[in-house]
This record gives C-alpha cells, structure tokens and sequence, in this order.
C-alpha cells in the first residue's frame, strides 16, 4: 500500500488535489473530517478543550468554532494548546482509518492533512505532496469563496507553515494558483510517475 501525505496552506488547492486523487480511485482520509469527529459533543477531545478554554467555547454544548478561532487565531501560544490536545486524538484516528484501509486492500491511501508540517507528520509517509500557491491568490479565494476578511484571511495563512516549511518536507510540490484543470493535470501526472499500473 502507498500512503501519500497531502498538504498545502489553506486556500492552496489542497482540497481540489484530493478530490483528484480520489477520483483515481485514491482512498483518502481526510484529516480535517477526523478534527471535526474529535471534537464532537461528548468527546474526551472536547472536554479537555473545555478544560482549557472554559465554558466560551461551548455553544449549546457543542463546540463553538467561531469562538474558538477567536481566541487561537490572535494568540500564538493558545493555538499551541489547542494543537496539542486536537493533534494525538487526530493522528491515532489517521492512524486507525489506515490499518483499515490496509485490512481492506486499498492499493494507495491520501492522507489530507492541511497541519502535516506543524504536527510533526512529515517523516510519515511513503510521499508527501504540498500544494502551494502565492498569498495574495489565497487570500482573495478566502475574501471570496469564504467571505472573510482580507486581514481575517491574512492571519490564518501566517498562522499555518510557509510554503517553504512545506516544500522541505515534500517529494512533489503542485503549483494550485491556476484552473482547477491544471491542477488535476498535475496530480495525474505525480498518479501516473508513482502509482503502479
């Protein structure tokens, strides 16, 4: 089995790349899915967030993303709190979902992890593909697909990895500031150069 780990910055192209390797006929796990599973009401990963951030971060005892990302995304040392409870929970469900795509014969497995270079993962894969793409291009897909703020948009870029911190730990980097059709073309020729027939 290939075990591919896939990143980018958000608003890269990440996600468009893994609907391609999907579409190959990929498995891939999807390691913000995981993140949001974590969290759910009841989780032990919640309640230790709770246990953190106290009750402001609960809305109706879900989590309140939004009030979390107020608080992480303007304070550096709480995202780490953050990361450093989300993280383990995270990676131990990758971990499970790839045992049982082994179990099932999956021939090639993407990991789509958009915190791959921040939470250590960069030496666990057989490859890693970055997608990258210029700042002022993300931050306009953030303005208009998102409707956030430029300055909004601006800090959760600066919050994640550089380009740079992604390409030292990549095999291949994609180029995702184009058409959604170049970027499929680049993953299908990273598909045709790695994956067997």
């Amino acid at each position: 089995m290939l075990r591919i780990g896939l990143t980018g910055g958000i608003a890269s192209g990440k996600s468009t790349a893994s609907a391609r390797f999907r579409a190959l006929g990929a498995r891939v796990i999807d390691h913000d899915e995981l993140a949001r599973r974590a969290v759910e009401p009841g989780s032990a990963a919640l309640v230790d967030i709770v246990s953190e951030f106290g009750d402001r971060v609960l809305d109706g005892g879900a989590l309140d993303r939004a009030a979390l990302a107020q608080i992480v995304f303007a304070d550096d040392h709480a995202r780490a709190r953050l990361n450093a409870i989300v993280h383990p929970y995270v990676i131990a469900m990758g971990a499970a979902a790839d045992r049982q795509a082994r179990r099932e014969g999956a021939k090639v497995v993407v990991h789509d992890i958009p915190l791959l270079v921040e939470s250590g993962q960069g030496q666990d894969f057989d490859l890693v593909v970055t997608v990258a793409a210029p700042e002022d291009v993300r931050v306009r897909r953030m303005v208009d697909a998102r409707g956030m703020a430029a300055s909004d948009a601006a800090a959760r870029i600066a919050s994640q990895a550089t380009d740079p911190e992604r390409e030292a730990v990549a095999d291949a980097v994609l180029d995702g500031s184009g058409r959604v059709a170049d970027l499929d073309a680049q993953v299908d020729a990273f598909w045709a150069l790695h994956v067997p027939a």
